[in-house]
């Protein structure tokens, strides 16, 4: 058992226990070849309940001061984060998250850049798109509901993944990434809601 599993079973196990944990559509997780999961980003706590709704390695860009410590670096980054500087074109993380999808593994991407101050949907930034239009992935939308309080439901809603076949051609445009980028945070909404 690998050491991402052993912490991922671990903090299952305490999502469990503490919350009212609910999963609907599990099985829209494709089991093999490349998938992009999106979702909205309301807590520091959604990348591992994200991590424990499917028995795939989630791999996510994390902010880069989270890799200033050498054994924390190492750490994360055996827990599938990599690192990504804020505020600009990270040329370095773009090509890891293209390498993790043609490795055939599975990429975790909040759209919308940054946690939500209020929980609601925010505006979403086109490297979801990006990757999306530019690989073979699979998209698979994710909506989270959760306080994170003690004994409070998390529920989290997978969709069926979306067809962003009509937007994806030879040269992308910056329409075709706005797109699409609206589209995947229609259904992400539609999970939210659901």
């Amino acid at each position: 058992m690998s050491f991402y599993t052993t912490v991922r079973d671990i903090v299952k196990v305490y999502f469990k226990t503490f919350y009212k944990w609910k999963v609907i559509g599990s099985e829209n997780i494709p089991q093999t070849g490349p998938v992009i999961i999106v979702a909205n980003h309301i807590s520091n706590f959604d990348p591992p309940a994200l991590a424990c709704v499917t028995d795939r390695k989630l791999h996510f860009m994390a902010k880069d001061e989270l890799f200033k410590f050498p054994i924390l670096s190492k750490i994360f980054m055996e827990l599938g984060a990599f690192p990504v500087k804020r505020g600009g074109n990270d040329r370095q993380a773009i090509r890891k998250g293209f390498q993790i999808l043609q490795e055939g593994e599975v990429l975790g991407v909040f759209p919308e850049g940054t946690r939500s101050k209020d929980g609601k949907l925010g505006k979403a930034l086109p490297g979801a798109a990006m990757f999306a239009l530019k690989s073979d992935a699979k998209v698979v939308p994710v909506g989270i509901v959760s306080s994170y309080k003690w004994f409070q439901p998390i529920k989290i809603s997978i969709g069926k993944p979306i067809s962003l076949d009509t937007y994806k051609k030879e040269k992308v445009t910056s329409d075709d990434l706005n797109d699409a980028i609206n589209l995947i945070m229609h259904e992400i909404k539609n999970k939210i809601e659901e």
